[in-house]
């Protein structure tokens, strides 16, 4: 089984129903497992600022699928939420990234992973360093490296929901 971390972002509509419906549809594959989901975290948009403020999550599943059968995935899951793609960083529906695939390192046309700008962002690794409390493999400790001495307060990165409080987690994968 292949070790998958996503980042998952809506900033439009019914945003934490959006973050329910994207885990619904990724936990209907039949060859995906849910291990675990960060708790949610609001913050402000990054690059383009002049949209309404995200909810994030990040979400750790256990698969058999190829990275570029789970970047057809995610894609499929935006398509299935309604997301359209105005322009770069505008406001969406719904936005699924592939962080980590088992640790490696994919750099091709279609998909990059680690996601190239994970590492920059207090969004993507607040609920990341979450959900991978012991670091495995370089990636993740990088990530743990950087969260230390990173200001996630300065970085406008805050807790809208608790993971325990997450009906999502709760239900059969």
């Amino acid at each position: 089984m292949n070790d998958v971390y996503l980042s998952i972002g809506t900033n439009m509509g019914d945003r934490f129903e959006n973050l329910q419906d994207a885990v619904t549809l990724l936990k209907g594959k039949e060859e995906i497992e849910v291990v675990h989901i960060s708790s949610v975290y609001e913050t402000a948009a990054v690059g383009y600022t002049d949209q309404a403020d995200f909810l994030n999550i990040a979400v750790h599943i256990k698969t058999s699928y190829s990275s570029f059968d789970m970047l057809k995935i995610c894609q499929w899951v935006e398509s299935e939420l309604g997301r359209v793609r105005e322009f770069r960083w505008g406001p969406r529906i719904i936005d699924l990234d592939i962080l980590l695939y088992n640790y490696e390192n994919i750099e091709t046309e279609s998909l990059i992973v680690p996601h190239p700008r994970m590492f920059e962002r207090a969004f993507v690794l607040v609920p990341l360093i979450e959900i991978t409390p012991a670091p495995v493999g370089k990636q993740l400790q990088r990530a743990h490296d950087i969260m230390q001495q990173m200001d996630c307060e300065k970085e406008g990165v805050n807790l809208w929901l608790p993971s325990a409080e997450l009906k999502i987690m709760q239900s059969v994968n």
